[in-house]
């Protein structure tokens, strides 16, 4: 499927070689790594391929290689799994460059669906909901108060954060949180910091501690 190359970046064999299966009987041509460092071997020699990997790994965090990657200039359309996800998390990942960012467990279809897209950045065809005049039309849909939960999504903050610092409940929170994902037509989370950045809604450093 494609004529790029899908790299799996995981410390687990199992988990390795589960989704070699899974992305080999799909149609992909797949590569596994036992880790980052193994991977970065080969990274700036890479042409034409994209990379799913853990977020935790001993040697290195898939942030973490992000930075490395962009550091010796690799640029790979990247997939973060974890089972460990949060939104400050799925918003450094998106920061640092990742095009999505996966929970475990997931259904095949999602990431199937989530490489077929790293397919499309490499062959540059950038999806319409990437269009920056769709995003702000978007934007200027949402409410006063839908955009200030958005900023504080974006900034990494929980809900309870939100709250305080708006001075409304978190269940109000969760309320225009949904808002904001119905309007702006956010599949996930990552989807939606995906959006916000692109928009640049949100100032480029990290969230706040």
């Amino acid at each position: 499927m494609g004529d790029y190359v899908v790299h799996i970046i995981d410390d687990d064999e199992q988990v390795r070689k589960s989704l070699a299966f899974l992305l080999t009987t799909a149609g992909f041509t797949v590569r596994a790594h036992e880790s980052a460092r193994n991977f970065m071997e080969a990274a700036p020699g890479l042409r034409n391929g994209c990379l799913v990997t853990d977020l935790r790994m001993p040697d290195m965090t898939g942030v973490e290689l992000l930075h490395t990657l962009r550091s010796v200039h690799a640029t790979v359309p990247t997939i973060i799994i974890t089972g460990h996800g949060d939104v400050s998390m799925a918003v450094e990942a998106m920061k640092a460059g990742a095009i999505d960012f996966i929970e475990k467990p997931f259904a095949d279809d999602v990431l199937i669906e989530a490489i077929k897209r790293a397919g499309d950045h490499l062959a540059d065809k950038a999806p319409d909901a990437d269009d920056a005049a769709t995003l702000q039309a978007r934007l200027a849909e949402l409410s006063e108060r839908e955009r200030q939960v958005l900023t504080g999504i974006v900034a990494g903050l929980p809900n309870k954060s939100i709250a305080y610092d708006l001075k409304i409940s978190p269940r109000t929170v969760e309320v225009h949180r949904a808002n904001v994902m119905s309007k702006m037509q956010a599949r996930n989370l990552p989807d939606l910091v995906r959006m916000a950045l692109a928009a640049n809604l949100a100032a480029p450093d990290g969230p706040n501690p």
